[in-house]
C-alpha cells in the first residue's frame, strides 16, 4: 500500500462555538485557539481550525490531544476525513471560486 495514499492520509478538522461575553470566556476561548495552534492546527476559518495528518493513527493521537484541552463551556466538533474526500471541498469567496491551499507534504521522521 502507497504511504502516502490519498485514503491514507488525514484531515482532522476542529469546529467550535465558544462563549465570548466575559472576559474569562474570552480568555478561554484564546487559550483554546492556542493550544490547537501548539498542536499543528492551522486556522481555516475564525472557529474552523484543520491539521493534516499521515494515517488514521496520528490523526487519533491529535484528536486524544484536543479532548484533553476542552475548554470548559461552548460546543465542538472534531471531523476526521481522508484526503481524498477533502479534496472534493470547494471554497468560494464573494461567489468568485478560490484555489485551496494544500500544505506541503510532511515529513515523517522515525
Amino acid at each position: 500500500m502507497d504511504r502516502f495514499s490519498e485514503y491514507r492520509i488525514m484531515w482532522v478538522m476542529v469546529f467550535f462555538d465558544l462563549p465570548t461575553e466575559t472576559k474569562k470566556d474570552r480568555k478561554a476561548a484564546t487559550n483554546f485557539r492556542d493550544r490547537l495552534g501548539k498542536d499543528g492546527f492551522n486556522m481555516f476559518q475564525f472557529s474552523i481550525y484543520m491539521r493534516h495528518c499521515a494515517g488514521r493513527e496520528n490523526a487519533d493521537v491529535h484528536i486524544k490531544r484536543v479532548k484533553s484541552f476542552l475548554p470548559e463551556h461552548g460546543r465542538v466538533g472534531i471531523l476526521c476525513v481522508t484526503d481524498k474526500q477533502f479534496s472534493t471541498i470547494e471554497l468560494f469567496f464573494c461567489k468568485k471560486p478560490e484555489n485551496v491551499s494544500v500544505p506541503n507534504q510532511q515529513l515523517e521522521l522515525f
